[in-house]
This record gives C-alpha cells, sequence and structure tokens, in this order.
C-alpha cells in the first residue's frame, strides 16, 4: 500500500458510530428525528456544525436567487458534504481543472440514486479542486421537489427541476449547468446493469448546447450504483412519494430507517475535455441526424470513461 493511500482517513470508525448510535436511539424508542439528533453526535466536529447550521438556516428566511440556490447555506453545507467526499465515500476526482472557469458550460453526467448525490459530490470536487471553484447548478427530477425537506436543501444547493427552459435560461446567464440525460432509466436500472450507461433519450442536452453555445463537458461519475444497490421496487413506497419509482435495496426495508443510509462505497468522478460545439451554429439545433449523432458521441465517451474508472477504482468498498 502507498504511503498516500495509508494517509488517507478510514470513514469505518465515524460510520459505526453514527449507525450505533442511530441503532441505539430506535430501539430506545426515541422516534427517528430524536434518534437521528443523537447520531449525529458520534459524527466528526466539523461535520456535526455545518450539520447544525444546515438546520438553522433550511428554518428560516434568508437571500435566494431566482431558483433558491442560497450562496450561504452552500457554504454551511460544505462541511457536511466534504466528510461525505473524504471520509465515506473517499471520493478521487480526474480532470477537474478541463472544466471552463468562466460562462457557460454542460455538464452532462451518467446517473444513478434516487437522490442526486452523484450531482453533489460533483459541485463538491468543483468547490475542492477547481483552480477558480465554481457552483454547478443540477437539473433534478421534478417529483424529488415534492420532498419534505429535502426539496429545500436540493434548492438551497443548487438543485432547479429538469426542463430546457430552465437549462436554457441558466445557460444564459452563463451558469455551469450539470444534467444526466440518461433521466429515470439511469437512475433506477438493476443492480445487476450498473454502470451500463442507459440512452441518452432525443438528445435534449445537445439542442440545448446547441442554441446557447455551451461547450458539453462529459463526466463519468463511478460509485453511485453502489451506495442503495436496487435488488427490486416498491409500487406502494413509490406511490405515496409520487416517485417514480422506490428501490428495495439490500438494507431497505431489511433495517428500517437505517437502510436509507448510502452505502460507504469507493467513488471516483472523471470530468473529460470540453466539446466546442460553436462551429454548428444553433441553426443545427433543428438537424435531427446532427443532434443524434452528437448524443451518440458523448455517451460513447461517458461509457468508456466510466468502464476505465471502474478499473481505476479497483474494489468497491476496501
Amino acid at each position: 500500500m502507498s504511503p498516500a493511500a495509508r494517509s488517507q482517513p478510514s470513514p469505518v470508525g465515524p460510520v459505526i458510530d453514527f449507525l450505533r448510535a442511530l441503532r441505539t436511539g430506535l430501539d430506545g424508542g426515541d422516534g427517528l428525528p430524536a434518534s437521528l439528533g443523537g447520531a449525529v453526535l458520534a459524527l466528526p466536529r466539523d461535520a456535526r456544525e455545518s450539520l447544525d447550521a444546515v438546520a438553522r438556516r433550511l428554518g428560516g428566511r434568508y437571500p435566494e436567487d431566482d431558483w433558491g440556490f442560497d450562496e450561504e447555506f452552500a457554504e454551511a453545507a460544505l462541511p457536511l458534504l466534504e466528510f461525505m467526499y473524504d471520509r465515506w465515500w473517499r471520493v478521487q476526482s480526474d480532470g477537474v481543472e478541463r472544466v471552463p472557469a468562466h460562462g457557460r458550460a454542460l455538464l452532462v453526467a451518467n446517473h444513478a440514486g434516487i437522490l442526486p448525490w452523484d450531482g453533489t459530490m460533483m459541485g463538491v470536487a468543483l468547490m475542492r479542486e477547481h483552480p477558480l471553484p465554481r457552483t454547478p447548478r443540477f437539473l433534478v427530477l421534478n417529483w424529488a421537489f415534492e420532498l419534505p425537506y429535502v426539496s429545500v436543501a436540493m434548492r438551497k444547493l443548487g438543485g432547479v427541476p429538469a426542463s430546457p427552459f430552465n437549462a436554457m435560461r441558466l445557460l444564459e446567464q452563463d451558469e455551469l449547468v450539470a444534467v444526466f440525460p440518461e433521466g429515470v432509466k439511469g437512475a433506477g436500472k438493476s443492480f445487476r446493469d450498473r454502470y451500463r450507461v442507459q440512452r441518452f433519450g432525443r438528445g435534449g442536452f445537445v439542442e440545448i448546447a446547441l442554441r446557447t453555445g455551451a461547450p458539453i463537458v462529459p463526466v463519468a461519475v463511478v460509485g453511485s450504483e453502489e451506495i442503495h444497490p436496487k435488488i427490486g421496487e416498491s409500487r406502494l413506497l413509490a406511490r405515496l412519494t409520487g416517485a417514480p419509482y422506490f428501490p428495495v435495496t439490500p438494507t431497505f426495508p431489511l433495517l428500517g430507517p437505517l437502510g436509507i443510509v448510502p452505502l460507504p462505497s469507493r467513488w471516483r468522478i472523471e470530468f473529460g475535455e470540453p466539446l466546442d460545439l460553436s462551429s454548428f451554429g444553433p441553426e443545427a439545433a433543428a438537424d435531427r441526424a446532427a443532434v443524434l449523432e452528437i448524443s451518440d458521441m458523448v455517451h460513447a465517451i461517458i461509457q468508456r470513461k466510466v468502464y476505465e474508472n471502474l478499473v481505476k477504482r479497483g474494489r468497491t468498498f476496501v
């Protein structure tokens, strides 16, 4: 084992302490909110303080932009997200410097999981490792904005309801926008199909990039497929939550509330070389053949990078 690997912090101690405290509270009949509050005390101090600051801001009225983004909330949440990045998922990021430092750009990534942890970890990578840190605005399926508390936190961290109009408006404001063209097909695929990037539909993200003149940055994410390994679905929970699907995993519902805790898989994120589409011009957005050809090219790049990073990552959890 290399010195760098030996020096990398292990997530196991804080994870076990957190889960043990949560289990103790639930077994003692404290209820989920009180049990979570007690379990938080097992986290490192910086993550604990971050979670406390986030909870305070969720309950108050603070300045936000037109989309609900709250810069101070994002800053308060960063230590907690860095704990997830450094200690829980031990994320390694490559090519962060390839993301344009200024102006509009469209990050196009593979997707997994019912909640956008992949978009959040992409954001941490850009804030932590980019020479000129940027906060990406990530597009999220509309149903997720119906979830209590989760929807508020997503908006404050930069989440925006997924629609071509929203994407174009953000890019026209020279924002950095992250999209996941697999949509529900990617987030809801079974564990046996992990890392097989699903079709990108009709290439809507390409049309958006062409109309706005935004470069496309392909992004490959490895690790998110294992945090909630889907082995089945619950139609009842999907109806109750309004979700397009609700996964049954090896830990949920078997372990009850503990089962919703994402597993500590090891992650890799690679940002590819930007694809400049400006030579096509906005009128190319109406050329279906060109749009689908570019979409297929981006899909192929991401799939190849996903396989490469799977090999580089090695073992999933250890």
